[in-house]
């Protein structure tokens, strides 16, 4: 074999390895570079050049036909292959990735998030699928040096070197001691895929050798070296590799650059070759001297900034700490162990919450790389960056918040973009909980972070269309055509409401009153009929023609009311509690939209389950809500509850009127010492075995009422307030004010000119 040829094995993503690769390929200076990863990957492998191009970021590839079949193949700036790329072509070197192209791997189906598929050695894709965890080589030989753990020995040994001239020499010594690992430890048990791997890469080394290339330097993970060695090339046949390779199935991909962020690179995320600390790394890459102080530096001012207290003398101090600590444990420089505990005792003061802080922001990072504009993407990609710019949201894999008001243009715009991404399941911002709970107003309060798995929901979502409205439009069309609840499609004409999909809302109206008209589910209906009236109520504020839906809410109640008491008539306890939940809902909805051709027919559909004999859950329910619209005074409540609790009822029964009538808020107990009266003396009034049966009922209605509410309660019932008001009220209720006035003669007589 002609030509030189020469592994160097390395730590994915370690700055040690990318610092010796440098070094060595100065000193070798290949005229081909050859780069572990996917073959399929070639035509993009040159923009790692453009300046534009910021680490971290990631090589995606996937199947057109079925983009959730995607592995990521992430680089940071102190990745090993990084630096291999950047030099190969800043120096006109032939630069290639000889792994097995994603073409030739079998599909795999995206089950969620991306994980890592691959070991810590190897330098792997990160798939969307899972993978089973294999014995770490770097385990093993720590455990044979006396280290605890693999990572802090190769830490160690090789991503904390400093000034080493003699890198191939180290290269050497790592294949020797992986040959030795795959001795003792036998093929990776997880990677169905690595005979074909390392037959692919070997045939690609002998096809640059054919090509007459005299210098060339092989980066691979350390655990493929000892097998891609010139002897090895010699020793396995060539033939055998191809026949390996012949008989994988081969089908198409497409490959493309996409941001990455620390998070996604530790190990942490799922990420197979991932790092404990990518953050803590770059220091290391960017840093040559004085590293303790530097990064301790960097700590105080992040602390700093977070309002925490971190002043010069205690930076100093935990200078001094790590270092002794450093020296102590026999270490050149202090490592990232005696980094923390230094940080922890000093500038945390022992207290484990800040640290936690700076372990997430610090050491493990949370930096999203940047690509240029010219890098292959769809043209729905394209369209969402256009709009990203145009509108000024920056893409940040740090959680913020965006307060918008719709009333703006600007804010009204943002607010269509990300419902628009709602609908095509790429959910770059949600709705935070104050908005929930405010919701439908002129306000929405969006919780915004970026994430790299997206790219992959961006190029699914390219199927329907290349522009953002274009393809949501189609997708809402397509759910439309699917979805089989009614329920489901009101949610979604909110929805498209919202994202300002004038082209999908009359297939969509059109599809929900086809299966209005043949729902026969009352509970069906009554789960429609919110979200409907949302629109109804708050779509002008979105600029948006909600009059479209007053027809579907006139036929849903009308169809409601209708069969709403029938449908009460025989509930279990379960079937009760969920009929609550939609009572409730429908009432709120209702009531928001003020509108007494709604409102009315509803109220008196109420009277009816209240006057019914039905479960009692329902009944009380129904005479709170008209309590609460003022639809019935205190002195009929009192009535009905009085009814509801007298001695000839069930327990059971009554209880779970009670239930219904007070769950949710106490207010009414509060203000009303007559109702509270009357729940007072029923309770009292029960023998002791029907109170067992009753107090956990009880318990569970007063425990949904406010603390302050609970506590106002209690102090009415130690006062006896409760029982004195009541008597006070009936002595009232008896009074005659015409037969009273005719003693008013007597009491002047006794007491002269005092009575009035």
């Amino acid at each position: 074999m002609s030509g030189e040829l020469h592994i160097l094995g390395i730590r994915h993503h370690g700055p040690g390895s990318a610092r010796m690769v440098s070094r060595a390929l100065r000193a070798i200076k290949p005229d081909a570079v050859l780069i572990e990863g996917p073959a399929d990957a070639a035509d993009v492998v040159p923009l790692a050049a453009a300046a534009e191009m910021v680490p971290p970021v990631a090589i995606l590839v996937y199947d057109p036909q079925a983009p959730s079949d995607a592995s990521f193949y992430p680089f940071a700036e102190f990745s090993p292959e990084w630096q291999a790329i950047r030099w190969g072509l800043n120096n006109k070197a032939e630069v290639r990735f000889i792994d097995l192209p994603q073409s030739l791997r079998p599909r795999r189906v995206a089950k969620g998030d991306a994980v890592g598929e691959q070991d810590g050695v190897t330098a792997e894709a990160e798939s969307l699928s899972p993978a089973a965890p294999r014995p770490d080589p770097l385990e093993a030989l720590a455990h044979a040096a006396g280290f605890a753990d693999g990572e802090a020995w190769w830490g160690r040994l090789i991503e904390e070197r400093r000034g080493d001239d003699r890198p191939l020499e180290v290269f050497e010594a790592i294949s020797e001691a992986m040959g030795s690992a795959r001795a003792e430890l036998g093929p990776t048990p997880h990677d169905p895929d690595e005979p074909a791997r390392e037959a692919h890469m070997r045939r690609s080394i002998r096809a640059a050798i054919k090509e007459g290339y005299e210098r060339i330097a092989v980066v691979c993970g350390a655990w493929h070296a000892p097998v891609l060695t010139a002897g090895s090339l010699k020793s396995i046949a060539a033939k055998s590799d191809e026949e390996i390779i012949k008989r994988l199935t081969k089908h198409k991909t497409a490959a493309t650059w996409v941001p990455w962020t620390y998070d996604r690179l530790a190990y942490h995320s799922g990420y197979g070759a991932g790092v404990t600390s990518p953050g803590w790394y770059e220091h290391l890459w960017l840093n040559h001297d004085q590293i303790t102080a530097k990064w301790l530096t960097k700590v105080a001012r992040f602390m700093r900034e977070e309002d925490l207290e971190a002043s010069p003398a205690s930076v100093i101090e935990s200078v001094r700490l790590a270092e002794s600590l450093a020296a102590l444990r026999g270490r050149s420089i202090a490592g990232l162990d005696e980094l923390s505990e230094a940080t922890l005792s000093i500038l945390c003061h022992g207290n484990p919450l800040p640290m936690r802080v700076i372990e997430q922001k610090l050491i493990v990072g949370n930096r999203l790389g940047e690509i240029p504009d010219h890098a292959p993407s769809v043209p729905l990609q394209r369209d969402l960056t256009a709009q990203q710019k145009s509108l000024r949201m920056k893409v940040s894999a740090d959680g913020t918040e965006l307060d918008l008001d719709l009333r703006k243009e600007t804010d009204g715009l943002r607010s269509r973009l990300l419902h628009r991404l709602a609908v095509l399941g790429i959910p770059w911002g949600s709705l935070t909980a104050d908005q929930k709970q405010r919701s439908s107003t002129f306000h929405e309060v969006w919780a915004l972070q970026w994430k790299p798995e997206f790219a992959v929901a961006v190029i699914e979502a390219a199927r329907w269309g290349n522009t953002v409205h274009d393809a949501a439009a189609a997708c809402v069309q397509e759910q439309a055509e699917r979805a089989g609840e009614l329920s489901e499609l009101t949610r979604l004409l909110d929805h498209v409401m919202l994202a300002d999909l004038p082209g999908a809302i009359d297939a969509l109206i059109s599809r929900i009153q086809t299966l209005s008209a043949v729902a026969a589910s009352i509970g069906g209906l009554m789960d429609a009929l919110p979200p409907l009236a949302r629109i109804l109520r708050y779509g002008n504020v979105r600029k948006t023609d909600a009059a479209l839906v007053e027809p579907l809410v006139a036929g849903l109640l009308a169809r409601i009311c209708a069969g709403l008491l029938p449908a009460c008539g025989s509930l279990d306890d379960d079937a009760a509690e969920e009929m609550l939940g939609r009572l409730d809902a429908v009432s709120a909805a209702l009531h928001t939209l003020a509108r007494a051709e709604f409102t009315e027919p509803w109220r008196a559909e109420l009277r009816k389950l209240g006057d019914a004999d039905i479960h009692g859950l329902i009944a009380g329910r129904a005479w709170r809500v008209l309590l609460d619209a003022q639809e019935c005074d205190a002195d009929l409540a009192a009535a009905r509850i009085a009814l509801a609790l007298s001695p000839g009822n069930d327990p059971g029964q009554a209880s779970a009127w009670v239930e219904g009538f007070l769950s949710g808020s106490g207010a009414v107990l509060v203000h009303d010492a007559r109702l509270l009266a009357i729940i007072d003396r029923w309770v009292c009034s029960l023998p002791a075995a029907t109170f067992e049966q009753v107090c956990p009922i009880a318990r569970r209605t007063f425990s949904t009422f406010a603390r302050p509410e609970r506590r106002m309660i209690g102090e009415s019932l130690k006062r006896g307030l409760g029982a004195t008001q009541q008597t006070a009220s009936e002595g009232d209720d008896d009074y005659d004010p015409a037969r009273g006035r005719l003693v008013d003669p007597v009491l002047r007589l006794i007491l002269g000119e005092v009575l009035p």
